[in-house]
């Protein structure tokens, strides 16, 4: 493992929940508009990588869910359709090239989301440390 190859790794291993999953929407997201460009170029194999890349990230998020939870029954299904919607996208390529945009549209909302309530979260851990005297 080289110099460059360590410290990304050390990196994703100090980050937190909230940073790990963020990154793996933004991967998401940015694999989906490479697919985008590489349609608009007749790249067919970078399509097919990307979008495979993508269902890999959006497997992984799923097999994730804490199902304890009640909204991990939701994040099931809505990624359940994402899974539909992708198989889609790759078996029609250019007829489905609008489709690609609503899954980043639609994962762009997801995290946001999640940013958002990784910002609430640290907000009242840090506003509840202030609290504590002594």
């Amino acid at each position: 493992m080289n110099g460059y190859q360590k410290y990304k790794a050390q990196s994703i291993y100090s980050m937190s929940g909230v940073e790990l999953l963020l990154m793996l929407y933004d991967e998401a997201i940015k694999r989906l508009k490479k697919a985008t460009y590489a349609l608009e170029d007749h790249d067919y194999g970078v399509f097919d990588d990307c979008i495979t890349r993508v269902v890999r990230i959006v497997r992984y998020l799923n097999s994730i869910l804490d199902m304890e939870q009640p909204i991990s029954r939701d994040f099931r299904r809505i990624y359940e359709y994402l899974f539909y919607d992708l198989s889609l996208i790759r078996a029609g390529r250019e007829r489905r090239l609008d489709d690609i945009e609503k899954v980043i549209r639609l994962l762009n909302e997801f995290r946001d989301g999640f940013e958002e309530a990784g910002r609430q979260v640290n907000d009242s851990h840090v506003a509840s440390r202030k609290n504590v005297v002594g």
